[in-house]
């Protein structure tokens, strides 16, 4: 019977597993790691629980909603509460309440009047015609003004790609962005006329995306996945080479018993780029793609090792109540770079959902490097927890020592989707086309969110099973 191996435990691969199992296809996911989750990692102690890397999934997606229906885990999602929706952004070497509205808009201090008026001339600003990618940075520049790229957008990149807006490329890293300019001239006009379509597709913008996590945090949901997969999920066991052949393809793997070898009719690779770039795929002959590099044998994988992961810290602090002087009620703090803070941001975890920290204390869970400060992250753990208490003092009167303490470091966290990204996409359907039963997905190919990452698993497990099906 025709089967499949999928290379990563990550939240792509084991979704992409879980609905080929309930398709009836077998599957084997080979996990080079001892865990499974990839980023997503939660850790209970000490009445705490503390989540070292994504702490929220955001419903931008039905598949996002029908995956946990599937999985059996509705009765454990938690939402949070009403007033959880409160974000701030640091301005003044303060935190300040985004607004919620455009009267708040007109009324917040975050801006001044000359920002305020570039906001309201942007539908009258003339799209960009050329079609080469541009930066972020460049594009809210030309279509906002500095002051929201200074004091908004940079903040923004950096809680969400711990990314360099001059770098990040608008069509790549925000492609709904760049749509909306190109359909609709603007932003703003593309905001009021696209909501009838974004409706019609079930899709919810990530800014207005419900947020939900579980009783016990985010680790619930790949723990249960590969539950509910038993013995199909092989931990430490490493994909080394990958070789097509007549029947499909045949894999070289490494593992705790010594090498081996498994045959499968397809491969999804659900990996990371950077281990991309060193797996050896002898793929047999091409099926007509001047366009796919070989070396010898083997596909010239290697323009993938130029994608940029800079390095990250999260840092999980706990302090008692009555030590926070700011109420830390809301999602959290985005901080700009010309705040001059060494921290990206905070989140406050314990308000966001119960039992995050025990009765009468707080979690804050704060983000340190990326491309903004790379040189920080790989610092010692107790520099790390100093200089992460130091910029919280300031920023929210936070005094005293902590009463909890965690931290967890990723020398390669986030692909960068800098300017030049769509030629790694565009190889990767390429090698598809020329390759059959090779697959790509994940959060290098269709974006870095939690819930990028669930919904690319879930549109792989079906082209996956109609491929198959083909044949």
């Amino acid at each position: 019977m025709k089967s499949v191996a999928i290379i990563g435990a990550g939240i792509t691969g084991l979704t992409a597993a879980f609905y080929l199992d309930r398709a009836g296809i077998p599957v084997t996911v080979y996990e080079s790691g001892s865990r499974v989750g990839g980023a997503i990692r939660s850790l209970r102690k000490d009445g705490y629980l503390a989540e070292f890397g994504p702490n929220t999934i955001l419903e931008t997606s039905p598949k996002i909603a029908q995956l946990i229906r599937d999985a059996g885990l509705e009765s454990r999602r938690l939402v949070p509460p009403a007033e959880a929706e409160a974000r701030y952004v640091v301005r003044y070497r303060r935190p300040i309440a985004m607004p919620g509205s455009p009267l708040g808009f007109l009324t917040t201090e975050l801006f001044t009047l000359g920002a305020k008026l570039a906001v309201l001339r942007e539908p009258f600003v003339p799209p960009r015609s050329s079609g080469a990618e541009e930066s972020i940075a460049g594009f809210v520049v030309r279509r906002l003004g500095r002051e929201f790229l200074d004091h908004a957008i940079d903040a923004m990149v950096a809680g969400v790609y711990a990314g360099d807006p001059g770098r990040l490329s608008v069509q790549q890293a925000f492609p709904k962005l760049a749509a909306l300019e190109a359909k609709y001239g603007s932003l703003i006009k593309g905001q009021i006329f696209g909501a009838r379509e974004r409706r019609k597709r079930g899709d919810i913008a990530k800014d207005r995306a419900p947020k939900f996590s579980f009783d016990e945090g985010l680790q619930v949901l790949p723990d249960t996945l590969c539950e509910r997969l038993g013995g199909a999920v092989h931990l430490n066991a490493s994909v080394t080479k990958m070789t097509r052949n007549d029947g499909g393809w045949a894999l070289d793997l490494r593992t705790d018993s010594g090498s081996e070898r498994a045959e499968h009719s397809a491969v999804i690779y659900a990996g990371t780029a950077f281990q991309l770039a060193e797996l050896q795929v002898a793929p047999g002959p091409l099926e007509s793609s001047p366009a796919v590099a070989t070396v010898g044998n083997l596909l010239d994988l290697s323009p993938f090792s130029e994608i940029r992961h800079p390095p990250v810290a999260s840092v999980v602090l706990g302090f008692r109540r009555e030590d926070v002087a700011h109420p830390c009620q809301g999602f959290g703090a985005l901080i700009p770079k010309v705040e001059g803070f060494k921290i990206l941001g905070t989140i406050f975890s314990s308000s966001l959902f119960p039992n995050r920290a025990p009765a009468g204390h707080v979690t804050l869970t704060s983000y340190i490097g990326g491309e903004r400060r790379s040189d920080l992250a790989s610092l010692p753990e107790e520099e790390l927890f100093e200089l992460t208490r130091q910029d919280l003092g300031v920023l929210f009167g936070v005094r005293g020592r902590p009463t909890f303490r965690h931290c967890a470091f990723y020398p390669k966290a986030i692909p960068q989707y800098n300017i030049g990204y769509g030629r790694h996409r565009a190889a990767m359907t390429e090698i598809e086309a020329a390759v059959p039963g090779l697959f790509f997905a994940g959060h290098y190919r269709d974006g870095i969110s939690l819930g990028d990452s669930i919904v690319s698993g879930c549109n792989i497990a079906e082209r996956v099973e109609k491929s198959l099906a083909i044949e």
